[in-house]
């Protein structure tokens, strides 16, 4: 290569990064207003219990539904997210992607979905840039914006709020157990 051919490759690669930053960052100005506006994008395949409806809305999956409120019931019960996997794993029921083997940040995962209430909680993560595409939890860098009744839910919102005060209350029983290595009974 020659140095006027190496420098037009880095002109030109120049002028395709600009462009590539400038089309991410339209793509992401609309999604912020689509937001705002309170459109919620759903993931269909990874959310189990619900479907697109015919008029394109989530729609409700009895079956589904079902297998949702039963690891919300077992945990109230005072299971944990690993003895619930382990049961549904020992009872052949597949996850949304229809896998028959259950991970505990599956279990997790449902337990601390506000989808199942109805609501949705947007922007929980956000790309970093678009060259390198890395996918980063939104800990207040953006702005996230909560639409409440937006869909039909398969629990309601107070026994959400239920499940996420009882994984407080275990979560801080694991803190004194791990300071003092011994924890209160309840």
């Amino acid at each position: 290569l020659t140095e006027s051919s190496e420098f037009l490759i880095t002109l030109f690669s120049g002028f395709a990064q600009a462009e590539s930053e400038s089309l991410s960052s339209n793509i992401q100005l609309g999604i912020r207003m689509a937001m705002k506006e309170g459109k919620v994008n759903f993931h269909y395949r990874s959310m189990l219990g619900y479907q697109r409806g015919a008029d394109g809305k989530p729609e409700i999956v009895p079956e589904e539904a079902e297998v949702v409120r039963r690891i919300i019931r077992r945990y109230l019960e005072g299971c944990s997210e690993g003895q619930i996997q382990r049961e549904l794993t020992q009872d052949g029921i597949a996850t949304a992607k229809g896998v028959k083997a259950w991970s505990h940040q599956i279990v997790h995962n449902i337990l601390t979905n506000e989808k199942y209430a109805g609501d949705a909680l947007l922007q929980k993560t956000f790309t970093t840039d678009c060259i390198s595409k890395k996918v980063r939890v939104n800990a207040g860098e953006r702005p996230q914006y909560y639409v409440e009744n937006n869909h039909p839910a398969i629990i309601p919102r107070e026994l959400f709020y239920r499940v996420q005060e009882e994984m407080t209350r275990r979560a801080s029983k694991r803190k004194v157990m791990q300071k003092t290595g011994s924890a209160s009974p309840g």
